[in-house]
């Protein structure tokens, strides 16, 4: 970028000037989204439980995670002395970081990006699964068992999850022939992945929550079982910025799913008879109105199911979800090969939701379960 000149010479700003303002503009931007999903996270659960939620901070609330923020920065931010003091120092940044990097590979409009990368899909899932290395360092890095047992158990949880989460984009990434982002959307012109592939949305779905620790996956910091997990010993600016980090993987997840499963931008009309500008507004708000659906969905599974014990949660994912993510990828490999008709992939990946679902249910509703609760009710035990 040639720049006024000073002095008398021409400068050229080094390309790391773009890369420092883009890094600003990324987290201003998303800091504010953040305020906001906060604020809807807490008037949308208080709407099902039948309360107003936040009031009092600004009209109907709306600056009370502005009010939050400034109260985290003015906090005391303590250490345990007992703890691993530069372990416990970094462990918020290790966290916080990579969230935000997985930005860089997210397009937001057809030309709306950081950097277009052609292993996009790639990058954001290696990018995001670092995340677990702050509640791992956190957890172990505290001195405290409850912070250990959180740390632990987000690390299973990870693992385990993960998996499936990756075998959903990779079944959608079979059919397309592609891990840039911006060529799955594109792709998706007429019918989105979701139609062709509901089982890898609703694996994506489950696995993501999981990821987000979000209920009722939130046993690495489940107040009745480790009182705060890894975060237990944080206060301050230092547990903000797992908050923040947090709320802005849920953001990231969301836009993703978006992008992948439900058409972007191109899907159902991508507003090219707009002009450039009004097509590049429209783009924006068509992804924002998908994610902020997709965000709604998580509040509201968060508001509306019990925490899961961890068996189950372990189980459920090596013992259902995993061997249903294989078998989805096996038959789109066979649709693949054979060259069959697209229907196909919405078929098989039909029939095993409605297996998926019905392996669900049993594992809920196991007649031996029931019978033995029904005996504990009566008093028999």
């Amino acid at each position: 970028m040639l720049l006024d000149t000073l002095g008398g010479r021409g400068i050229i700003w080094q390309p790391w000037f773009d890369a420092v303002v883009t890094l600003v503009a990324v987290t201003l931007i998303m800091t504010l989204l953040v305020f906001f999903i906060i604020w809807l996270e807490r008037k949308l659960v208080g709407r099902l439980q039948m309360r107003l939620g936040p009031m009092r901070t600004g009209p109907y609330g709306t600056l009370q995670s502005i009010a939050d923020g400034i109260k985290l920065v003015g906090k005391e931010d303590l250490r345990p002395a007992t703890s691993d003091r530069w372990v416990f120092e970094f462990a918020p940044y290790f966290a916080f970081v990579p969230i935000f990097l997985a930005f860089v590979a997210l397009p937001v409009a057809e030309d709306g990006f950081v950097r277009n990368l052609p292993l996009g899909l790639f990058y954001i899932v290696a990018i995001t699964g670092l995340n677990i290395v702050g509640l791992v360092m956190a957890g172990f890095g505290s001195a405290n068992k409850y912070a250990v047992m959180g740390g632990a158990r987000a690390g299973a949880q990870l693992i385990s999850y993960e998996i499936p989460l990756i075998l959903s984009l990779l079944s959608v990434a079979m059919i397309d022939q592609t891990l840039n982002i911006s060529a799955m959307v594109a792709d998706q012109g007429t019918v989105p992945y979701a139609v062709l592939q509901p089982l890898a949305f609703v694996i994506f779905l489950i696995a993501g929550m999981a990821e987000l620790h979000r209920q009722p996956f939130d046993m690495p910091v489940g107040e009745s079982e480790v009182v705060g997990g890894a975060l237990v010993e944080y206060s301050g600016i230092r547990w903000g910025m797992f908050f923040l980090g947090e709320y802005c993987a849920v953001i990231v997840i969301s836009i993703l799913g978006s992008l992948v499963f439900l058409g972007g931008w191109a899907w159902p009309w991508s507003g090219s008879q707009l002009g450039a500008v009004g097509e590049t507004v429209w783009q924006v708000g068509l992804l924002g109105a998908k994610s902020l659906a997709m965000i709604v969905v998580i509040f509201w599974l968060r508001a509306s199911l019990p925490r899961l014990r961890i068996d189950q949660l372990m189980a459920y994912c090596w013992k259902i979800l995993l061997p249903v993510a294989f078998v989805q990828i096996l038959l789109n490999g066979f649709v693949v090969v054979y060259d069959l008709p697209d229907v196909a992939f919405l078929v098989t990946s039909g029939a095993l939701l409605l297996g998926l679902g019905y392996l669900t249910y049993i594992s809920v509703r196991r007649p031996g379960s029931l019978k033995a609760r029904r005996l504990v009710y009566a008093g028999r035990t």
